[in-house]
């Protein structure tokens, strides 16, 4: 008993020196860094724990660690901070709980071993480089959500996760559960730690300007982190322009003449209702679909998918459009051009992605003007292009507005013009937004094009 009481006091002391030697050498984390008070395990870990709200640990593996090497501690004091930082327990709800805590890991341990701070460094073993880089295959920047539908997508073996669960475990995450918790102290947790790192990005932007020390690698994760989610069905109206539909317009029918005329004269109303009526629907619209090497075909397609089920709603769609779909890398792949709901539907059905080379956005804004002037468009309000935003850029800005829809935030490095519409949406908002449309307007998603 003795031993163990020894064994708390000693892990505090290393907790409070690593804490103050973290802060140190990364000021501007003061605020993640003091954010969750230390309290002994009392045999709820065996390592480090938190659940968001406080850091439960354990003496004698701390002892151990440290004597092993400071470094050690000190990463696996930051670990724990940049899991909370990144808000991967509010987000582990739904999620398969082995493959989504593993992929906390990698996310965390992916910026601890880019950060070139020599209270950090334990050099990086081949093995996670290896797999840091199938990863960066798939996205520009390794978080959490990539590589958890990179290993969705992989069907890993049971022996397969272990091996990698011992190449990047470092705490225990027995105390994410979000069933264990009620909705309050959830929303209190989650609460807490999107203000910290709100704050914890102000302060970086303001300290990494202009420098290179690793620390960029913490700031594109903790944008992703505390992006606001994005209704992407009212994002693409948007784009809609005024138009005239054969329907009554109840809003502006006056039923007091109507009824009065009624009581008057038995059968004959005062006013007849309006046989139409204005709504904003979409017609002229450029889709645009970046089919460069870097861009995953199947969030490709889970993207035309989706926005499929949201322009084939009835308030949007309307009977005869005139939508283009081009595909592009670094020159124009395909062009096709759909005039109504059928035509879309056959092409979601027979879909082929086309092209693999390098990214490169004018050729697409240069075939769209071309189209502009030969008089293809009568509206155009806008175009949408689906890309990871790594690209060379138009100098000149388009007379409609251009948005690019980015899955994952890009790097740091990728500078788009002042001109684009910048939109980062994540798998989960369009598949909500998909959902959502489905449930108004009764489409069975179920029977939409299989890509």
């Amino acid at each position: 008993m003795e031993q163990q009481q020894g064994f708390t006091g000693i892990g505090q002391e290393i907790l409070f020196a690593a804490r103050n030697e973290l802060y140190m050498n990364l000021p501007y984390l003061d605020a993640a860094l003091c954010a969750l008070p230390f309290v002994p395990g009392g045999g709820m870990t065996v390592s480090l724990a938190t659940d968001g709200l406080q850091l439960y640990y354990d003496g004698s593996w701390l002892s151990e660690r440290y004597l092993r090497s400071r470094v050690l501690t000190n990463r696996a004091y930051l670990h724990v901070i940049l899991h909370c930082m990144l808000r991967h327990l509010a987000k582990k709800r739904g999620k398969a709980p082995e493959l989504w805590d593993l992929a906390c890991d990698v996310a965390v341990e992916s910026i601890l071993d880019s950060l070139e701070y020599a209270c950090l460094q334990d050099g990086v073993s081949m093995s996670k480089q290896k797999f840091y880089g199938e990863c960066r295959m798939d996205m520009p920047v390794l978080t959490a959500e990539g590589i958890y539908r990179r290993l969705l997508r992989l069907n890993l073996e049971e022996y397969e996760v272990a091996q990698l669960q011992r190449r990047f475990l470092v705490d225990d995450h027995g105390l994410w559960d979000p069933e264990q918790q009620d909705d309050d102290s959830r929303q209190q947790q989650d609460e807490k730690w999107q203000d910290v790192s709100e704050k914890t990005r102000t302060a970086m932007e303001t300290v990494l300007a202009g420098q290179a020390t690793g620390g960029e690698a913490v700031l594109e994760q903790v944008r992703v982190a505390v992006r606001d989610d994005v209704d992407y069905r009212a994002f693409l109206r948007r784009f809609a322009v005024p138009r005239e539909v054969m329907e009554v317009d109840g809003d502006s029918f006056d039923y007091g003449f109507y009824t009065y005329g009624l009581r008057l004269y038995g059968n004959m109303p005062l006013v007849e209702p309006p046989e139409t009526r204005e709504e904003k629907r979409i017609e002229d619209f450029v889709i645009a679909v970046d089919t460069s090497m870097s861009t995953s075909g199947e969030l490709v397609r889970q993207f035309l998918a989706c926005t499929y089920a949201i322009l084939r709603s009835a308030e949007t769609f309307t009977r005869k459009v005139n939508i283009r779909i081009l595909q592009c890398d670094d020159q124009i792949r395909k062009d096709t051009v759909i005039h109504d709901l059928e035509e879309l539907k056959t092409y979601m059905a027979e879909f082929e992605l086309c092209g693999g080379s390098a990214t490169d956005f004018r050729p697409v804004f240069e075939h769209v003007n071309r189209l502009q002037k030969e008089g293809a468009f009568t509206s155009l309000r806008g175009l949408v292009y689906f890309t990871d935003g790594m690209g060379i850029y138009p100098k000149k800005r388009p007379s409609y507005d251009a948005a690019f829809i980015l899955l994952e935030e890009p790097p740091l490095s990728v500078q788009m013009p002042p001109w684009a519409i910048r939109l980062v949406l994540a798998l989960e908002g369009l598949e909500k937004a998909a959902r959502e449309t489905a449930e108004e307007y009764e489409i069975d998603l179920e029977n939409l094009p299989q890509l």
